[in-house]
């Protein structure tokens, strides 16, 4: 049976590889040098993970925080295959089983310890600054991975499964799923840490929510011109996007003209412009943010 390897040809495949190996790198240090060091419960997998590490590390039993991740993950990762679908499943099966052994690869390379300065505890030396520098870095690893259809792991997928089953925004699910977690906390660390917790892990949910918002962002520009037709071509063979036409009538004129309407980058925003300002061409334009598209949007490809 021959192998068929004509994915590897793919643009696609390559910049989502990137993507999945950017956020495994991210992941892994947010837990590695800022979570780990100063033994904060925020609501995620390693949470649980550290609850438990220290929890067995008092009678006597020593077992890597990295590897209780692992395990943890088996039964996520068989629930997000099944429910969520092969694509999300394969890749967070990916994601998750390599951010364990990348934060082993960072404890040889560069061990949290060399980081910490003489008298403190963690790298930031702060609890406040330790859990801002994780839930910056974290967040920014899931959005990226979301966005792909991935996610590291552990709750992340129960924020996925909730998502689309229970029809919540990303940001409230990750919270929702995290703060549960943080209750965990209460079995080695004081009340007020339970709370410290939970407090961060709903920032650590507005964050997933505008890096995603921030990812996803496109331009809706509107266009009236009299030299439409130039513009629209532009558009649609040098863009390789659509538009829509829509008679317009002036209020103060009552000159009648065309306006055409696109999604864009901003990139592509940016080639528009430049494109009317070289030609010449004499136009009212407008341009806001739109942070969620549903129906036909596509990657940017060629028609020819």
């Amino acid at each position: 049976m021959k192998l068929n390897l004509s994915f590897l040809k793919s643009t696609t495949f390559w910049q989502e590889a990137v993507i999945i190996l950017l956020g495994i790198v991210a992941g892994a240090a947010s837990i590695y040098y800022f979570l780990l060091p100063s033994k904060l419960i925020l609501g995620s997998m390693s949470g649980i993970a550290i609850v438990l590490n220290t929890l067995l590390e008092g009678i006597g039993i020593t077992v890597k925080v990295s590897n209780i991740v692992t395990l943890f993950n088996v039964v996520l990762l068989t629930l997000a295959y099944f429910l969520l679908g092969p694509e999300v499943g394969i890749k967070t099966i990916i994601v998750s089983l390599l951010i364990g052994p990348c934060m082993n690869l960072l404890e040889v390379v560069l061990p949290y310890e060399k980081l910490i300065s003489a008298g403190q505890t963690s790298i930031m030396g702060d609890p406040v600054m330790d859990m801002m520098a994780y839930v910056l870095l974290l967040g920014a690893s899931q959005a990226c991975l979301f966005r792909i259809n991935a996610s590291t792991g552990g709750l992340d997928i129960v924020a996925l499964i909730m998502q689309k089953y229970m029809h919540m925004d990303l940001g409230t699910a990750v919270t929702v799923a995290g703060a549960a977690v943080c209750c965990t906390a209460g079995l080695i660390h004081p009340f007020r840490m339970v709370i410290f917790g939970v407090i961060w892990t709903w920032v650590n949910g507005l964050l997933v929510d505008f890096f995603t918002a921030s990812l996803n962002r496109r331009k809706r520009v509107c266009v009236i011109s009299s030299e439409h037709e130039k513009i629209r071509e532009f558009i649609i063979h040098e863009l390789s996007r659509g538009c829509s036409l829509y008679p317009v009538k002036g209020g103060y004129s009552l000159n009648e003209g065309v306006e055409i309407q696109a999604l864009l980058t901003q990139t592509e925003f940016a080639k528009l412009m430049d494109f009317m300002r070289k030609n010449n061409i004499t136009a009212f334009t407008t341009a806001g943010n739109c942070s969620e598209v549903y129906g036909t949007w596509r990657g940017r490809k060629s028609l020819v």
